[in-house]
């Protein structure tokens, strides 16, 4: 499972939790708040009947001046009790002689906040409300009102309809705040990780900026550790590669020299001395190759860069190599085709096609041909050097752009530096692209060098 997606389904399992507990309290309370207000307006009601009938003398019949009233049962029933709760007016004739039991309890938490009120009971469906009849300090009796549960039904529905409403659409913004929130929080994360695989591919990445202190200081920390270890690697590699590299040059030169200590033909002597002159220079190319990789790699990006016109780029490259193809019998030619501008270091981008042509030189075979197109497409320019030589065997192809890989050339039987196309490689990355290697069907290989156009405008 993703991150992302566990972030999101923890935040909704939590708030739908939440959300649940909050909306059964809500919605049980809705009917609570309703009763409760009917409670006290009815209660307003029973007291003003009773001050109403109350009897200013002994002899008023304070039970007649309720019969004035107007018999809606449907919505309000009034009833009286004398002292002993005996029912003696009903405006609905429901409990006429019935005894009411006082003070009436059993309204419970549901009838009113306040259920130790003694005058407010919930019987049966109904909800009753009494106030005392006086005649100074006696009480005569009861005056009360009565009204159905169900009259409140339909508001007590409406205003539940209402809150679920309301809760389903806060919801639902929640639940898009929650897969914003999961996404901004993964994102750093992800932008590591694709910086992680830059990095394991050989590519120089520049390490993803964030806000959040502590992602940043985890880039911070992938980044110091990439630089340590790759400081440490290039280190080992090199000096195992450089002693590898330069130990049959030294050999031979060895082997020259004690051989120059004895007595020998002239034309021996200039022999060995060329051979150590030869192998000297081999090795001067060797620290200069690998110390101009190494520069390359220890860079984190381009220093200084300008607009590059692709086609004047090509020829240029052209130029440095057209002497060495005349001379080896080997025709070049250039196609520009749709040219296109770079912005990169133009001496590091002449140099990788420098690169590329020497050595599609060093295996094409007299006689034959080698072409250096470019081409934009897809934001990219796309350089392709192709020979008519022997192609490359299979088993090479992967390994090609390695450092010190060479394999021997079809006229003498050399290797070279094997550092030519790693440079390649090596000014392509540093330039946001890549380079291949492939081998025609036609016959001969083609080396491909892409760079990012520079955007329009």
């Amino acid at each position: 499972m993703r991150i992302r997606t566990a972030i999101f389904a923890v935040y909704v399992g939590a708030s739908a939790l939440g959300l649940a507990v909050v909306m059964a309290l809500v919605l049980r309370d809705v009917r609570l708040r309703y009763v409760e207000s009917m409670r006290r307006v009815m209660g307003d009601t029973a007291a003003y009947f009773a001050a109403y009938v109350a009897p200013a003398s002994p002899g008023d019949d304070w039970v007649r001046r309720l019969e004035t009233l107007p018999r809606r049962s449907d919505l309000l029933r009034v009833f009286a009790c004398d002292g002993a709760g005996r029912v003696i007016f009903d405006t609905a004739s429901l409990d006429l002689g019935k005894t009411y039991t006082w003070p009436m309890t059993g309204g419970g938490p549901a009838a009113s906040e306040n259920y130790t009120i003694t005058n407010v009971a919930e019987v049966g469906e109904e909800l009753r409300v009494a106030a005392r009849v006086r005649r100074g300090d006696e009480v005569l009796g009861w005056v009360g009102v009565g009204r159905p549960l169900a009259t409140v039904t339909e508001g007590v529905s409406a205003a539940r309809w209402r809150l679920v409403w309301m809760i389903g659409a806060i919801s639902g913004v929640m639940v898009i705040a929650g897969w914003w929130i999961s996404a901004r929080l993964t994102h750093s994360l992800e932008r590591l990780t694709v910086y992680a695989q830059q990095v394991r591919d050989g590519r120089p990445p520049a390490p993803p900026a964030s806000r959040a202190t502590e992602i940043a200081a985890l880039t911070q920390s992938f980044e110091d550790m990439r630089e340590t270890l790759e400081g440490r690697k290039h280190a080992e590699r090199y000096t195992q590669v450089l002693a590898h590299e330069i130990k049959a040059p030294l050999a031979a030169i060895r082997g020259a020299a004690e051989l120059m200590d004895e007595e020998m033909p002239k034309e021996d002597r200039t022999r060995f001395l060329a051979n150590i002159r030869g192998e000297s220079a081999r090795i001067h190319g060797i620290v200069d190759r690998l110390l101009e990789l190494s520069s390359l790699e220890a860079r984190k990006a381009l220093q200084r860069t300008e607009a590059v016109e692709a086609a004047g780029l090509m020829t240029e490259a052209a130029a440095v190599l057209r002497p060495a193809f005349e001379a080896r019998r080997v025709s070049l030619s250039v196609a520009a085709g749709e040219g296109g501008w770079l912005q990169g270091e133009r001496v590091l981008l002449r140099e990788a096609l420098v690169n590329l042509l020497q050595n599609a030189l060093d295996f094409a075979p007299a006689g034959s041909a080698v072409t250096l197109r470019g081409e934009a497409s897809g934001g990219r320019m796309v350089f392709a050097v192709a020979d008519t030589g022997p192609g490359v065997p299979d088993y090479a192809l992967s390994q090609a752009f390695d450092r010190f890989y060479s394999l021997p050339r079809p006229d003498s039987g050399r290797k070279s530096t094997g550092l030519g196309l790693a440079l390649v490689r090596e000014i392509a990355h540093l330039h946001g692209g890549d380079a291949s290697l492939a081998n025609r069907p036609e016959g001969g290989a083609i080396a491909t060098l892409w760079v990012p156009l520079e955007p329009a405008g």
